[in-house]
């Protein structure tokens, strides 16, 4: 999501620009995916996992496999409850429990500048900003019943990440004076103190996004500029409530501890590397990290945290630049590459990510082109689960409810927000588990002898497990 690339989509891609029949839903459309035409899509995945072939949308919006439906619950330029336009440029999300079974969603909107429909508050961090957070209430039958501003004044509200205690912390994308910071928003108390009050200590700069381990309390963060570095935050108050990130803390950026090269450039397939952490100001973190010989990455994107393991995402990285999807372990306190696209078929400039609630991980492509949500498997296999068909417009916020039977989503320009629901797996905390611990797509494995590995067969070890052994120094045989 760099300035850059939105900015000629959005000089490119106009409301008018989507189809008659997609207009014609409006914010009550909803489609079903049934029926015997079931077509692949045109970038298709070579692996047969997931939920089989996309049926074609006769609206021309998205395309899912048979058997699920969306409804359209949110329309840039629609009514919030109080009358006022829905602000436009839809960016990451997060769902949360509401009252009375329902779903409330946080939603950024990455503005800067005069738009359209621009996000106008009661309680603005700078009231002269257009950027910001909505919230809709959602009930149990998927439609909305309010909607409204969570927070504002900010500049392009890129993407951020959910906290343990149930806040989402949005993220400006911006390294203009006074912004470029991280605040906390509250879905059930809108534009309060806290909405308005940056987190500082967490750094001034391009921030993407978001993921804290609950055990720990830390915070990672993704920048997305250039360069690009990793970075944690270490709470002063580890209490996780409202407002103890404010309380201050430590930033740090991420440097590999066996390597004098910074660059990610030379990390090959199956490697996986320790890491150490070097504390950088958070005032000028970007220029520290590079001066301190910390990981330069290419464009870091979409962060999660999920059963120990903070996954995060390179979009345009690997050889091929289509984008890679790495895994740190804190309790190894190892980075490592997980999956490289080398198709577009495959995968192509991966985004925003979430896990599943059975354990896939899904990442919303933004390659500027036929962008879609694709699945990854624990054995590393791709799958597309959608597709949306207004070319040149990327999809952000995947989230799922926290029962995990819906699938909310947005497409970026013009702004929808997408309800799907249909035969999801059933949540598989096991299987969540399983994709943080899993080894690695064959090809990217650590390397270990047929010895060892037969030995590993014998004692029901995986090939993973006792290459980690082996790396810590514990003798096999």
């Amino acid at each position: 999501m760099s300035d850059k690339s939105n900015m000629n989509r959005r000089d490119f891609l106009k409301v008018s620009g989507m189809s008659t029949a997609a207009m014609a839903l409006g914010t009550s459309g909803i489609l079903s995916l049934g029926g015997n035409s079931a077509l692949a899509s045109p970038k298709k995945s070579k692996s047969l996992s997931g939920y089989g072939p996309l049926v074609k949308d006769p609206g021309g919006i998205l395309d899912l496999p048979r058997g699920f439906q969306y409804r359209i619950i949110s329309e840039e330029g629609g009514k919030l409850s109080d009358g006022r336009p829905i602000p436009e440029n839809f960016d990451g999300m997060a769902a949360f429990d509401g009252p009375h079974n329902s779903t409330v969603l946080v939603r950024n909107h990455e503005l800067s500048g005069n738009p359209k429909y621009p996000v106008i508050g009661k309680n603005p961090y700078h009231k002269d900003n257009t950027g910001g957070t909505t919230a809709l209430v959602v009930g149990a039958n998927r439609k909305v019943s309010s909607e409204y501003v969570s927070s504002s004044g900010t500049i392009r509200n890129c993407a951020g990440g959910t906290t343990p205690w149930g806040t989402w912390l949005t993220c400006e994308e911006t390294l203009e004076e006074g912004h470029g910071y991280v605040f906390e928003v509250d879905p059930h108390d809108p534009e309060n103190k806290t909405s308005k009050t940056p987190i500082r200590e967490m750094g001034a700069f391009s921030h993407e996004a978001t993921a804290i381990d609950p055990v720990t309390g830390i915070v990672y963060l993704t920048e997305d500029g250039g360069p690009s570095y990793l970075y944690r935050f270490l709470p002063n108050d580890r209490s996780q409530k409202i407002g103890a990130l404010q309380k201050g803390g430590t930033l740090q950026a991420a440097a590999m501890e066996e390597m004098s090269a910074a660059s990610t450039s030379d990390f090959y397939t199956g490697q996986k590397l320790g890491i150490v952490w070097k504390d950088v100001d958070p005032e000028k973190p970007t220029l520290e990290a590079g001066r301190k010989g910390c990981i330069s990455f290419s464009r870091l994107e979409g962060a999660y945290f999920e059963s120990g393991v903070f996954w995060f995402d390179d979009t345009s990285a690997g050889e091929k630049n289509l984008g890679r999807v790495y895994r740190y372990i804190p309790a190894t306190n190892t980075l490592e590459l997980f999956y490289e696209s080398t198709s577009a078929n495959d995968l192509e400039m991966p985004d925003n990510i979430c896990i599943t609630p059975w354990g896939d991980l899904w990442i919303s492509e933004d390659g500027g082109g036929v962008d879609r949500i694709i699945g990854v498997t624990p054995e590393g296999e791709t799958y597309v689960f959608s597709e949306n068909k207004i070319n040149g417009s990327e999809l952000a916020g995947p989230t799922f409810s926290t029962k995990g039977n819906t699938f909310f989503v947005n497409i970026q320009s013009p702004g929808l927000t997408f309800a799907i629901w249909g035969p999801f797996a059933r949540k598989n905390a096991g299987r969540r588990r399983q994709m943080g611990h899993a080894a690695p797509p064959a090809q990217y494995a650590p390397k270990v002898s047929d010895k060892i590995s037969a030995f590993a067969e014998v004692q029901g070890m995986s090939d993973l497990e006792v290459a980690a052994f082996q790396r810590h120094g514990m003798p096999i045989l």
